[in-house]
């Protein structure tokens, strides 16, 4: 029995059709989040706390029994805002705690790597961050000066992290991050001590500071 002349055809096209690439991931809460289009909604503090502790900073490089992770380095860099400015609200103390929290889905990846990706990549980060700035009740975007406060405080903890666990001497460290300013105050001694803590520590670190902000 002969196929219709146009059966055949349609056939191959149905079955040899690519299927479209997943672009989400299953979330331990349960949540499923679209990576295209991440939606507020679909995200959740526990699997972002859970994500981060979980990821290494400076891709495993750095002295220590466990890996340097980021939400350790959320939680410092939140220490840090603070000390720059000991007045700061409540909400952009959060913004500084949640400043990494895209890297629960993409990862930390180093600064010569995000440039090699180039702009497709800053604008999957940017988007993430929004949501999660939406979903926990922040700015889509925040103010220019808190963005830059950020930024300080993340460039400090960078360079302390560099000099204390990454291997790089103070000079090399200073070209790359700059030297901070105004570390002052009776907690500079312990900031300054960097210990990497075991990713259930830096988990439940991470979920206290946000309960405390959010």
């Amino acid at each position: 029995m002969s196929k219709a002349p146009n059966e055949s055809a349609r056939t191959k096209t149905s079955a040899g059709a690519p299927k479209p690439a997943r672009a989400w991931q299953r979330m331990l809460s349960g949540r499923r989040l679209d990576l295209l289009d991440p939606s507020p909604v679909d995200i959740e503090i526990e699997d972002i706390a859970l994500g981060l502790s979980r990821v290494a900073r400076w891709n495993g490089q750095t002295l220590g029994e466990h890996p340097f992770s980021v939400a350790q380095h959320c939680v410092l860099v939140e220490q840090l805002a603070t000390m720059f400015k000991p007045q700061l609200d409540r909400r952009w103390r959060l913004a500084a705690l949640l400043h990494d929290a895209p890297e629960y889905v993409i990862g930390d990846m180093i600064s010569p790597f995000k440039a090699a990706l180039g702009l497709d990549y800053k604008d999957f980060e940017q988007r993430l961050e929004r949501a999660i700035h939406i979903r926990f009740g922040l700015p889509a975007e925040v103010p220019r000066w808190v963005e830059q406060l950020i930024k300080r405080a993340d460039r400090a903890s960078a360079f302390i992290e560099a000099t204390r666990l990454a291997g790089f001497s103070d000079a090399e460290a200073a070209r790359f991050f700059g030297r901070p300013r105004g570390l002052k105050g009776a907690n500079v001694d312990r900031l300054l001590a960097l210990e990497p803590w075991p990713a259930e520590r830096a988990r439940e670190v991470f979920l206290e500071r946000f309960r405390r902000l959010g």
